[in-house]
Parts: structure tokens; sequence; C-alpha cells
């Protein structure tokens, strides 16, 4: 691909800064750009979220066994049997499969999303559907691969209804065992791709669109899920869903990025 090819590439996303000038040779795929140029049309297939649902308040008692589930997981593959076994969740009976995770279990980067769509609930795996593509091959310009050094889950394993907003009370009696979930993987970054992932792991009140780009330190609700003090910094981004409803927002992403391989760099990654 030549220079006029790759700016018009650049042009597409809206790209100002060029990733040549940061990232060096590790971006130099041609094939990938050539798939991301023509796949910039499927976001005018994409039809929006249903509107958010109403708050649940979840059950102590709910809350109390998925802690006592999540902790009694020593590792992922238990973690995996105690979510599939796990009745305080109606999402359960409604889904067709649990959408535990992909990637490589070794990572140093763990991304965490919202909940699974309707591909993910057919095949049981995350990001596999437009905007887990999408998702790809925005990471495969920093060299991320789920085969090779990134790990992906979900706050919920299991789809809501109609991909609906995921109520409070499923965040919550999920939160136990995304908890455990990264302490068993342990990261070194988390990747929060969406606000309900930020709202559930950081516990903030601002939202994604204030937070987006800007590093937090990941502090547990439950750190006796964690056997050792947990050193994980966050970087909450856009989920790739939303990017293909609002193309708008590529440059942020393409920031949020940028940043994310120079963490990687600074802790060696």
């Amino acid at each position: 691909m030549g220079q006029a090819a790759l700016h018009e590439v650049y042009n597409i996303f809206g790209v100002t800064e060029f990733v040549s000038d940061v990232a060096g040779g590790l971006l130099q795929t041609e094939n990938l750009l050539d798939e991301l140029a023509r796949d910039t049309a499927v976001e005018k297939t994409q039809q929006t979220a249903p509107p958010p649902a109403k708050s649940r308040i979840a059950t102590g008692a709910a809350i109390e066994d998925a802690v006592k589930l999540a902790r009694a997981a020593n590792t992922l593959d238990e973690l995996a049997t105690a979510i599939a076994g796990f009745e305080g969740l109606a999402l359960r009976k409604t889904a067709m499969n649990m959408v535990f995770a992909d990637g490589n279990r070794n990572a140093k980067i763990m991304l965490v999303g919202e909940a699974p769509g309707a591909d993910e609930d057919r095949q049981g795996k995350p990001f596999v559907g437009v905007s887990g593509q999408l998702l790809d091959k925005i990471l495969a310009f920093i060299g991320l691969s789920r085969a090779s050094n990134l790990y992906i889950s979900n706050i919920l394993n299991f789809r809501p209804p109609g991909n609906r907003t995921p109520y409070e009370s499923e965040m919550d009696i999920s939160l136990p065992f995304i908890e455990r979930h990264i302490a068993l993987v342990n990261p070194a970054i988390l990747l929060l791709a969406g606000n309900t992932s930020l709202k559930t792991l950081l516990r903030k009140t601002e939202g994604i669109t204030k937070l987006r780009g800007k590093w937090q330190k990941f502090e547990p609700k439950y750190p006796e899920l964690f056997d050792t003090p947990p050193d994980i910094l966050c970087l909450p981004t856009y989920h790739p869903a939303f990017l293909l409803r609002s193309p708008d927002n590529k440059p942020h992403v393409w920031q949020d990025i940028l940043a994310l391989l120079q963490k990687m760099r600074e802790l060696k990654l």
C-alpha cells in the first residue's frame, strides 16, 4: 500500500496522528488496512440498542452466594463451572449459551466488555459479531490479538433479552465473578470497553464520555477475591458497537489505543 492509500485510511477514521510516527514497524500490516477500509460501511447496517432498562436492586443473598462461589474458584475452569451453575442470575435461563472468555489466558492485557450480543450468545464467545470484528482490527494495529497476547471477557456472561442494557442488579450480582476472573488472569492492564464495564469495575459517578482515555487504578470492591492486592491499570474506551452507531467517535478510540500502546511500551509488555 502506498503513502497516498495509507493516508486515505487515516482520513476514513478521522486520524490526525499518524501511526507510523508512534508505533513504528508494529503497524505495517497492509492487508489489515485494506480490510479495515472496506469494512467501514458496516456501521450503516447496525441498529441501535434498545433503551436502558429500569434499575433493579439485587438481593443481598444472591450477591453473597456469588462472592462465595467466586472465591472458591481456584482456576478459570472452576470459575466458568461456578458461573454456569449459579442460579442467582435470571439471565442464565433466557440465554442460549454462557459466554465466558476468549484469548490467551496468560495475556497481560485483558479487555472487559459489557454483555454478550446475539452472535456471542449463539457461539458462546465474546466479541464475535460485527463489533467484535472491528475490535480485532483496531487492536491489531498495536499488535494485540486473542491468539497471542490478549484476553477478553464481559461483565455479564449471559445475554440480556433483546440486547437491552443490563439491570444494575445484574451487574451487582456479576461483579464478584468478573473480579475473581480478573484476579485469576492477573493482567497488568484492563481495557474497559463501554459504560457498563466502566461503571461496574471502577464504580465512578462519571460516565464513559468523561473518563475514556484516562488511566485509572483498579480497586476491587471485593478485595477478598484477590490472593494478593492487585496492581492493575485501567483504560476506559468506547465500546466498538458504539463506534458502529457513532463513527464520529472513532478518532477518540484511536487516541485511546495509542495511549494503550505507549503504556505497554512503558511497562515492557
